[in-house]
């Protein structure tokens, strides 16, 4: 089944400014509290200093949790004391005055927030918990005043309707357009009136997103099962990997009704929330002018329209769905060969289609593991490929404090020798940390701020006993590769404005370098540098390599049918008018996946809306069909490497010079016709996942 990542976007300096996605909470907090705590650990906080580690990495050694209040509040602060400055300066407006200035207005915050957006994903604790409900409605407060400043926007206006004259390069042009589109977007156009309305809807996003995160975390962990003695944790998606290892029915129906049930009623029920979010979704994009939340959150993407989505899984669906249900005929004749006298349900699926695989392609996920042992396919095949493809080199760093024990870091180099960045790696699982993988930055690259970047990359794998080998799944080595795709696109940023750097990117567009690095996992000259046995240091067989390719494409009806189900669910939330009453989730559900030809009762959607994080807790909200479109531009981009000698320098140079360099620096679809020469294609998606 292949792995679907939350990836988190990066929050640029201009991101962190302007959305209301940097939390997702309300509880109310007087001012006189505020002016106490605004003077609480102001000197030498370390979220408000630069530090003097390398890269300005975040001094973990010395950053505590008191210290995230005073410098998120402080950084508020000096951040609205700069921008008062700008709108109310009587110069008249200029790039320098105006725009550079507004770039560089929060660099506080973003040192600040970084930081704690990290751990309140990463490594959370209750009082981490507790700031991140009282702050997110500040912030939607604050992301609100700056862009519903009539003085800042007319300002910025001003450059705009003149852009032309200015004389700008072609980057600062593209921040002059990104602003005016931003403040214009976020409804500053609208009336006083309308305004306060809008502000109300963001705060109340705000809580409400951050509810239904914490709920669905707190859901989750209720809904851990003892199997066999052993307390088992519920993953963040309808399936659950231990399902294709139970041969007890009972057990494995107790185990997917609990992830499947984990936030539909009782005490931890996400329903009322999620309802409620996307109604506001729907009255904030009436109020400014959209039919549905869809068309509002989509102007700026690579696809631009719900219609567009909407064909573009028209295109999909009948072949994914097709093969999906032939895979059911196939487990529903081996649970008959087995003695089975039933009929294929969800929670059978996995069990029953690995029999099917290893009857098939005799090919056991334990016999491949011994092969993929995490930090040999992170340096020796991770690294590897990046090594072979952008010849950037790595030095494991042990000198850097981290937030957790178990993180990794390396420094990376250029070809020269040229430092590079810093890449932290958090791959194990633990309690305080939220379900998924994902990518983001604890500094972003600016030569504006003379800043390179610092990333890191969070997984969630299974952490062995002392002294055992961390050994992966083949899905768990693809999110490896995944998400140090994400982490490429980063550190090859090259812009001088941190707002257009790197991963700053639309959702459409940033899962392609992630997705596209996905295909050296094994490619053969990647795989035979670390594929070993962790115990003999044998190469892995050709013989296992071939099986591993001859099954590819197993299965992939269902796991492409799941996530179709999941897009769709999220299109059909998110494409209700502001006057659509919703009384059942459940029933909303069905007929959002009748209506598209996704019901399919033995394949259920990977996230069904009560935990369906990436939309209602994330900043995913008509946006999950990114993964299709990206993987649609991966497969055919790199059919282009086929046709072109494959794994070279020259090749890997040529993609990282034309699209991972770039940031947001141009139209999505020119940048991708400068480097593959003509559209993408939809046959190399068809292909990859076994459906033509």
């Amino acid at each position: 089944m292949k792995f679907v990542p939350i990836f988190k976007t990066k929050q640029t300096m201009k991101k962190q400014l302007f959305s209301a996605l940097l939390f997702t909470a309300l509880v109310g907090c007087n001012s006189s509290e505020n002016q106490k705590k605004m003077t609480e650990n102001i000197d030498n906080n370390p979220l408000l200093v630069e530090s003097t580690l390398p890269y300005e990495a975040p001094d973990f050694s010395k950053i505590k949790d008191e210290h995230y209040r005073p410098a998120l509040l402080k950084g508020m602060a000096l951040q609205n004391e700069r921008i008062a400055a700008i709108a109310n300066s009587n110069e008249a407006p200029t790039f320098e005055n105006t725009i550079i200035a507004l770039e560089k207005s929060g660099v506080e915050l973003e040192r600040a927030s970084a930081v704690f957006n990290a751990l309140t994903e990463a490594h959370t604790n209750d009082t981490l918990k507790v700031l991140q409900k009282e702050l997110s409605p500040k912030f939607a407060e604050h992301a609100d005043g700056i862009h519903l400043n009539e003085k800042l926007f007319a300002r910025i206006k001003a450059l705009y309707d003149k852009r032309e004259s200015l004389q700008l390069d072609p980057e600062s042009l593209k921040l002059l357009e990104n602003y005016y589109e931003d403040f214009e977007v976020a409804g500053a156009n609208l009336s006083a009136a309308d305004k306060e309305t809008l502000k109300k809807y963001n705060s109340e996003l705000a809580s409400l997103e951050t509810d239904f995160n914490q709920t669905l975390l707190e859901g989750s962990l209720a809904a851990a099962q003892t199997i066999n003695g052993k307390k088992i944790a519920i993953v963040n998606t309808t399936q659950q990997p231990l399902l294709s290892e139970l041969t007890d029915r009972n057990q494995r129906k107790q185990l997917f009704e609990a992830a499947w049930n984990r936030t539909d009623g009782g005490a931890h029920n996400t329903n009322d929330i999620l309802k409620r979010i996307a109604l506001l979704r729907a009255k904030k994009a009436a109020l400014l002018g959209f039919k549905n939340y869809a068309e509002w959150s989509l102007q700026r993407t690579m696809a631009k329209t719900p219609a567009a989505i909407a064909q573009f899984f028209r295109d999909l669906v009948p072949a994914s769905v097709g093969k999906a249900k032939a895979e059911a005929k196939e487990i529903q004749a081996q649970i008959a060969k087995t003695g089975g006298n039933f009929s294929l349900e969800p929670y059978d699926w996995n069990f029953y289609a690995e029999q099917v695989r290893k009857a098939k392609y005799d090919l056991d996920e334990n016999e491949i593991k011994p092969y993929f042992e995490l930090k040999n396919a992170l340096e020796n095949g991770v690294f590897y490929a990046a090594t072979k493809l952008y010849g950037i080199t790595f030095k494991e760093r042990k000198d850097i404090p981290v937030y957790h024990p178990d993180v990794l870091v390396y420094e990376l180099f250029e070809e020269n020798g040229t430092p590079l960045g810093l890449f932290y790696g958090d791959f194990f699982a633990r309690e305080s940390k939220r379900g998924g993988a994902w990518m983001s930055n604890f500094v972003n690259q600016s030569k504006l701020l003379n800043t390179k970047p610092v990333i890191y990359n969070v997984c969630n794998y299974v952490k062995p006993a002392d002294g055992k080998p961390a050994l992966l799944t083949y899905d768990e080595l693809t999110t490896l590769f995944h998400e140090f795709g994400h982490a490429l696109h980063g550190f090859f940023a090259n812009q001088q404005y941190a707002s257009l750097s790197g991963t700053a990117v639309a959702r459409d567009f940033v899962e392609f370098p992630s997705q596209f690095n996905e295909h050296w996992a094994l490619y053969p000259d990647i795989l035979k540098n670390y594929a070993v046995h962790y115990q003999t240091k044998q190469p892995i067989p050709q013989a296992l390599i071939d099986k591993i390719k001859k099954a590819s494409t197993f299965n992939e009806g269902y796991a492409f049918t799941e996530v179709l189900a999941a897009s769709n669910l999220d299109l059909q939330w998110h494409t209700i008018p502001a006057d659509t009453i919703i009384s059942n989730v459940n029933d909303f559900e069905k007929t959002a996946l009748e209506k598209t030809g996704l019901w399919v009762k033995e394949v259920p959607p990977r996230y069904r809306s009560s935990y369906f994080a990436h939309i209602f807790g994330g900043g995913y909200g008509a946006g999950y069909y990114s993964y299709q479109w990206t993987e649609m531009l991966c497969h055919d981009a790199y059919q282009w490497f086929e046709e072109n000698g494959g794994l070279t320098r020259a090749n890997g140079q040529r993609f990282r010079d034309l699209i991972l360099s770039k940031g947001n620096t141009m139209d999505y679809e020119k940048m991708y016709l400068s480097f593959r020469g003509k559209a993408p294609a939809i046959e190399p998606l068809l292909k990859a996942r076994g459906l033509k």
